[in-house]
């Protein structure tokens, strides 16, 4: 028998109660080759077992992986990767959904492109009954039809390092480390090795908030290991051997713009960081913006390029008082 196209690898954590809704979207879809590997563990958010019971009885493509300790999402996300069968890996949360038609487009896309390391698509968000775009939409679009390196789209590290909008060839996908924010690193890693990139230009998966939550991290987990995280993508692409794709200062303005714009998404996203914590991420922040600052960087225009200033500055007081978070406008 043929491995299926792509694995699911889908963590349990289910504090909303949203699993059972995303596992019907994906056994909905009308292109069949596929699997979902759903990885349980002893974690108090994961659902009750005669939920995942029920759904491994009722399709064969169900696949329950039983931990026995409570691995934090990164390591989950490695151990259900780990027994992929598919020919592409499809990280996903509970809280997500897909049109019916999302794989069969996948599929599609490929039989164009020939097998590829990384499919990028977009996505959308739900909230409050209402859908807005995500923010890669521009930079699908302008990627084109044709196959391409990270050097020769290098606006891909301007996108939210999201690991759920991408098929990431089995074998190639990279350690989640512990903690919160672990997709990053394993995002721009997979971008810097990929050889053969393409974009399917449609919103392909739907990510629904009720309320405000964050990753599930293993114990000691922080907000603010954020900056180990770009810290890291940084450091390897200074470590970058001379055969590897080509590291660029517009790649590496755009991943700079993408870090500077995370940190002020956290800094303002309510339930994040106490009052006591602010102060302290803002000057972390302000610290990276110095060091990895690249030779000529242009900060973006209007009041976005002036809380850019700010914090270039390290202005923590004049940010808090002018609260340019509220009135600009946050991006993700």
């Amino acid at each position: 028998m043929a491995p299926p196209l792509i694995t699911v690898v889908l963590p349990a954590y289910d504090e909303q109660g949203q699993l059972k809704e995303c596992l019907d979207s994906l056994l909905g879809q009308s292109f069949r080759e596929f699997e979902i590997i759903v990885v349980q563990t002893p974690s108090p958010h994961c659902p009750e077992e005669r939920l995942l019971e029920a759904y491994e009885l009722r399709d064969a493509r169900v696949r329950v992986l039983r931990l026995d300790a409570e691995p934090g999402i990164g390591r989950a996300r490695m151990a259900g990767a780990a027994h992929a069968r598919g020919q592409y890996l499809l990280f996903l949360d509970a809280d997500h959904l897909l049109p019916a038609d999302a794989f069969e487009a996948m599929d599609a896309r490929l039989a164009e492109t020939g097998e590829v390391d990384l499919l990028l698509f977009g996505h959308n968000r739900e909230y409050r009954d209402k859908v807005w775009p995500g923010n890669a939409a521009e930079m699908l679009a302008a990627a084109g039809p044709g196959v391409f390196t990270a050097a020769e789209h290098p606006e891909v590290f301007g996108a939210p390092p999201l690991v759920w909008d991408r098929l990431i060839r089995t074998g190639t996908a990279p350690a989640f480390p512990d903690g919160f924010y672990e997709e990053v690193p394993a995002v721009h890693r997979s971008l810097m090795a990929a050889a053969r990139i393409a974009v399917l230009d449609r919103e392909c998966v739907t990510i629904r908030r009720r309320h405000t939550l964050h990753p599930a991290g293993s114990e000691g987990a922080s907000h603010f290991d954020l900056f180990d995280r770009y810290e890291g993508t940084f450091e390897q692409l200074d470590a970058q051997p001379a055969d590897a794709v080509p590291v660029t200062s517009e790649l590496r303005a755009h991943l700079f713009t993408r870090m500077v714009r995370h940190y002020l998404f956290v800094f303002d996203l309510p339930g994040c960081l106490s009052r006591a914590e602010r102060p302290q991420f803002f000057q972390r922040a302000a610290e990276h913006y110095k060091r990895f600052l690249p030779a000529g960087y242009r900060r973006p225009e209007g009041r976005e390029g002036i809380k850019f200033s700010l914090l270039a500055s390290n202005s923590y007081a004049t940010f808090e008082v002018a609260k340019f978070s509220r009135l600009a406008g946050v991006r993700r």
